[in-house]
């Protein structure tokens, strides 16, 4: 039987280092309040996608830091204003690219 694959996953740096101790900067910026912001919006916009936690994604300076796959967009910088935008552009078809990472 097939797994159901969502359309997109995004991947929410959290700073969690091997040992599974959350710190670093996508951390203490408050990725795991955008976690839990971006999983609310996602079921309230019926987008079909996945929100996962990950660990340190070595861009620190532009954290918190969002991936996004298959496309393979990357995100800095985040806030919830700046998910709210990102969300609206996939829902309206439109390009992220102003939000992507260079």
């Amino acid at each position: 039987m097939p797994i159901a694959k969502p359309e997109m996953h995004f991947f929410i740096c959290n700073s969690y280092r091997v040992a599974g101790e959350a710190k670093g900067v996508c951390n203490t910026k408050g990725a795991g309040e955008l976690l839990s912001y971006l999983d609310t919006e996602i079921l309230d916009r019926g987008l079909d996608a996945q929100v996962s936690g990950c660990g340190c994604l070595k861009v620190c300076d532009k954290g918190p830091v969002m991936v996004m796959y298959p496309q393979g967009k990357w995100f800095g910088e985040l806030d919830e204003e700046k998910l709210d935008a990102i969300l609206d552009a996939i829902e309206d078809g439109e390009d992220t690219g102003e939000f992507e990472l260079e």
